[in-house]
């Protein structure tokens, strides 16, 4: 049974069913933090909504694969997947405070492609960050 769990394959499919569950979780938080509904802003064809989910999707899966690079257990990678996608929730946060001559979430429902590119960059940006600091940590320990 050892060799079981140890197989890689299983390790490999262990790895994307947590991710596929913590971002259906990510995603209902993400689709409750804003004012627009995601899929049915994205069903209709707004990009900006797409753009802005697509960051927050690749954010959190590139926090993931840092969390697998660095060895963490399916539990830790769990807990530090959730922390680092409530930074990526901050900081969409931060970018609507920062720009008090437009709100984000109206811009974004209204296909405001440019915030919405931004929002998505945002994301993706932080997330690399985010995923360093878990890979350092990781690697001290």
């Amino acid at each position: 049974m050892k060799a079981f769990w140890e197989n890689e394959f299983i390790h490999t499919a262990g790895y994307y069913s947590v991710v596929i569950l913590c971002m259906v979780v990510f995603l209902t938080i993400f689709e409750v933090a804003t004012k627009y509904r995601n899929w049915e802003e994205i069903k209709k064809g707004n990009v900006a909504v797409a753009m802005a989910t697509g960051g927050k999707i690749f954010g959190a899966i590139n926090v993931f694969k840092y969390c697998i690079i660095a060895h963490l257990s399916p539990v830790h990678m769990i807990e530090w997947s959730v922390f680092g996608f409530g930074l990526l929730l901050l900081s969409y946060v931060m970018f609507e405070f920062l720009t008090p001559q437009f709100h984000v979430d109206e811009e974004i429902a209204k296909d405001n492609r440019a915030v919405g590119f931004i929002a998505m960059v945002i994301s993706i940006a932080l997330s690399f960050i985010i995923g360093a600091g878990i890979e350092s940590f990781a690697s001290v320990k």
